[in-house]
């Protein structure tokens, strides 16, 4: 009896191992598929690109969005990862409470691509529900605006602020911390996924 039950646990023990080994190959795999996958182009006047031009198919919002391009640079939540992180703690205007946003900043993911540093640069940022602001160059370095990949911790999310939110930290900023909440964030779009650069 003693001898049955031992083979038993040890059985369940196997069972469960293999379980957990399964889960965490599933697990790991998951994150590889979504650290591969693209989640924001860059195109414009941009001098390091790894992709071809605009597939109508294959890039179906930014068509019917109307953006065309004959290169971009294409980059995956890994390779945004990989430049330095600031994090940043602004009041925001859906709850009116502090969060935390991290990601790299804007500037840098910019430098990766090269561009023309003119105080005639122009960054239009295309969000998926349709909001495309447009700033200055000169903007983007002032206001220190980061590319947000978490909140609070977590991985921004489609139906949420993902794939990344393009935001500054509006309570340091005198000229923002001044105006309601509502006014504040007017040049960051959440839901980002294309950003042109524009020499003129």
């Amino acid at each position: 009896m003693k001898k049955r039950q031992f083979l038993t646990s040890a059985a369940g023990l196997m069972v469960g191992a293999v379980s957990g080994s399964i889960n965490s190959a599933h697990a790991l795999a998951s994150k590889e598929k979504n650290d591969s996958q693209v989640i924001i182009t860059i195109t414009g006047d941009i001098k390091s690109t790894n992709r071809g031009g605009l597939d109508p198919v294959k890039d179906q919002l930014m068509y019917k969005r109307g953006i065309k391009f004959n290169k971009a640079h294409a980059f995956t939540l890994a390779d945004i990862e990989k430049l330095p992180t600031k994090t940043i703690s602004p009041t925001m205007e859906y709850d009116g409470r502090v969060h935390k946003l991290s990601g790299p900043r804007l500037i840098d993911v910019l430098t990766k691509v090269g561009f023309a540093s003119s105080k005639d640069v122009k960054i239009l940022m295309y969000g998926l529900d349709g909001y495309t602001p447009q700033v200055s160059l000169a903007d983007v370095q002032k206001y220190d605006f980061i590319l947000a990949t978490r909140i609070d911790g977590e991985l921004l999310s489609i139906g949420g602020f993902g794939p990344l939110f393009a935001i500054y930290d509006a309570d340091r900023i005198k000229e923002f911390s001044k105006k309601p909440l509502n006014q504040r964030f007017v040049a960051c779009p959440w839901g980002l996924y294309c950003i042109e650069v524009k020499s003129s």
